[in-house]
């Protein structure tokens, strides 16, 4: 079988059963067919193979040409942050719940796996999002996000008061719970459960849904996905701000700071098996109906 890929990195959730199972296996397969392997260190600690060579997050995005992320959603969420930063293909096999991002059964992995590292697959580029929290002109933090950023408050139920601008053009000041802007990817996530809109991976847009609007006209809108949102705190606002870059990183917000989102210079290398459908995996996560005939 010609190698269509040399080094291949398993990334797993830690201290779960299952995934470490999943890695075990995937680890003898691809050795004993002559693959150079490198695991990330976090899972490499919950297994026990010898002479098993464990390297960070980051060495895997340096030195591998493909990475396999066992766990669910979520898991592959932190990965794929880093992971967008270096020129490597990322598979997910689903040790999760809905699993949107991971195509791979743990119970039926080696056929697919095998076709795909023969090259019998196919590959989409997904972007992602850089949020930026300025304060008084100077930037106080940032982070990436595959999914979505949320300005929202510290507590539970707790209106707040921001201003949207598009482009550096005026869009629409609101009171609500706050602000969820999505990717294409992140659209069957969050923002999705707050009522926002389904967007196919390959569009170029973004979705900007509010949570709990007082103004009752307030809808989801969907913008061209290179433009620049910044969101403007009132001053009135209490200190407990927030963005949260995929419900993972929290970036602290105080009443008159400003938030630019945009979209990031990486961006993320999805590998699927042949027969990989998108809305076959929506029907199947969302339970949608199938063919009447």
């Amino acid at each position: 079988m010609a190698q269509h890929y040399k080094t291949i990195g398993l990334i797993g959730k830690p201290n779960h059963q299952g995934a470490s199972a999943t890695i075990l296996a995937l680890h003898q397969y691809l050795v004993e067919n002559n693959y150079h392997v490198l695991i990330e260190s976090s899972v490499a600690n919950t297994v026990s193979i010898d002479g098993m060579n464990v390297c960070s997050l980051t060495e895997i995005g340096e030195q591998a040409d493909l990475a396999i992320v066992v766990g669910g959603d979520g898991y592959m969420l932190g990965a794929a942050r880093v992971l967008s930063c270096f020129n490597i293909g990322v598979i997910g096999v689903n040790r999760g719940n809905l699993g949107f991002l991971t195509d791979l059964s743990p119970d039926e992995i080696i056929k697919p796996l095998a076709q795909i590292l023969a090259g019998k697959s196919h590959s989409e580029q997904r972007f992602i999002i850089e949020a930026e929290v300025y304060r008084h002109g100077k930037l106080k933090s940032s982070n990436s996000a595959v999914n979505e950023a949320v300005l929202h408050a510290g507590k539970v139920a707790s209106m707040i008061e921001f201003e949207v601008y598009i482009d550096g053009s005026f869009m629409f000041s609101q009171r609500s719970d706050g602000l969820i802007i999505s990717t294409p990817t992140g659209s069957t996530a969050y923002s999705m459960s707050a009522g926002g809109p389904i967007l196919t991976p390959n569009l170029n847009a973004l979705s900007l849904v509010p949570m709990f609007p007082h103004t009752l006209t307030s809808r989801p809108i969907v913008v061209d996905g290179d433009s620049e949102i910044k969101l403007v705190l009132a001053n009135e606002n209490q200190e407990s701000l927030q963005v949260s870059c995929d419900g993972h990183v929290i970036l602290a917000v105080m009443p008159g700071d400003e938030v630019i989102i945009k979209k990031s210079a990486c961006t993320i290398r999805l590998v699927h098996p042949l027969d990989h459908n998108y809305f076959n995996v929506l029907r199947s996560k969302l339970s949608w109906g199938n063919k009447l005939y």
